[in-house]
C-alpha cells in the first residue's frame, strides 16, 4: 500500500534480465537476529553458489550522535519511539544501486504473497529497512521507501523476522535456489490455481496402522493427480474459501470428478427412458 506523494519514487519495472547474483541488503537494529537465518539450509547454500548475496547492517552505524542513537520522540506526543530520517537517509544513500527497490516491512503494506515474491525476485537489488518501535519517520517512507510489505495481520516487536519471512519466500522463486524448480509446482497458492496444497506421504506405507492411501501406492499417474487436485480443492473450501472464484464453494468436490464411460452411458439410458 503505497502513499501518493510526488516525493515517492516509483518501483523499478520487474526485468528477468539480472545478471549475476540478487543483491538484498538489510538494514537492522538486531543483525545477529537475522544473520544465523540466512547462512543456514537453502539460503545458506544459495548464498554459497553465488545466487544470493545477502549482506546485513547495523544502522547505528550510520548514526552521528555520541551514543549511536537512531530514534527519538514523535512530534505530536504518543507512546513509544521512531526510527528518525537522518540514519536510514544516509544507509539507503549509501547502499542503493541504479534499479534498487527499497522495501520497507510495516503492518499496513501490501500482504506478502507467492506474487509479490515473485515480483520482488527479479529486481537487481532489494534494500530491506526494518522498521522498530513506532516505526519510522514518515518522511523515509515518502522519499526513499518503493515497496511497503505486510507479512499478516498482526504486529512484531521488530521488523527483522518480517524481513526474513519475505527473503526466505522470494529467495525460493529463484532458479537455482531449490535445486528442483518443479518443488514450486502443485504446492499451496501454486499460480496456476491458487488452490492450498495437498497431503503428502513417505515410507512406510503403513505406519501404526495409519495407511498412505490406495491411490498413491498403484503408480497410476493420472489418477494420483486427479486425486491430488480434489484433495486440494477440498482443503481450500474448508480452510480457505476467500481463494476460490465467485460460486466455487458451492459445488462439492464430487460435483467436479470427470464422468467415467459407464456412468455417462447410464445416464444416457436412463435419459432415453425418460
Amino acid at each position: 500500500m503505497k502513499h501518493d506523494h510526488q516525493d515517492a519514487p516509483a518501483a523499478p519495472e520487474p526485468s528477468n534480465a539480472r545478471s549475476g547474483p540478487l543483491r538484498i541488503d538489510l538494514l537492522t537494529l538486531f543483525p545477529a537476529m537475522a544473520e544465523g537465518f540466512l547462512k543456514e539450509s537453502i539460503l545458506g547454500r544459495a548464498v554459497q553458489s553465488g545466487i544470493l548475496d545477502i549482506r546485513t547492517h547495523n544502522l547505528r552505524d550510520w548514526a552521528k550522535n555520541k551514543h549511536r542513537r537512531v530514534d527519538d520522540t514523535p512530534f505530536g506526543g504518543g507512546a513509544g519511539m521512531l526510527l528518525a530520517p537522518q540514519p536510514l537517509f544516509d544507509a539507503i544513500e549509501e547502499i542503493r544501486t541504479p534499479g534498487a527497490r527499497v522495501v520497507y516491512l510495516c503492518p499496513d503494506g501490501r500482504p506478502l504473497s507467492n506474487t509479490l515474491a515473485r515480483e520482488l525476485s527479479r529486481a537487481p537489488h532489494l534494500i530491506f529497512v526494518s522498521g522498530h518501535y513506532e516505526g519510522v519517520d514518515q518522511r523515509v517512507r515518502d522519499a526513499l521507501v518503493t515497496d511497503e510489505v505486510s507479512i499478516g495481520d498482526y504486529v512484531l516487536t521488530n521488523g527483522t523476522l518480517a524481513a526474513a519471512v519475505v527473503i526466505d519466500c522470494l529467495a525460493r522463486q529463484i532458479p537455482g535456489v531449490l535445486g528442483d524448480d518443479q518443488s514450486l509446482v502443485g504446492e499451496s497458492f501454486d499460480e496456476a490455481d491458487g488452490l492450498l496444497g495437498h497431503p503428502q506421504y513417505t515410507r512406510p506405507a503403513d505406519f501404526r496402522g495409519l495407511k498412505v492411501p490406495e491411490v498413491l501406492l498403484g503408480g497410476n499417474h493420472k489418477a494420483i493427480g486427479a486425486w491430488r487436485k480434489e484433495q486440494r480443492i477440498r482443503k481450500t473450501m474448508t480452510r480457505r474459501p476467500d481463494l476460490l472464484p465467485p460460486g466455487f464453494a458451492e459445488t462439492p468436490p464430487e460435483a467436479k470428478k470427470p464422468k467415467t464411460k459407464r456412468k455417462a452411458k447410464r445416464e444416457k439410458s436412463e435419459g432415453a427412458e425418460a
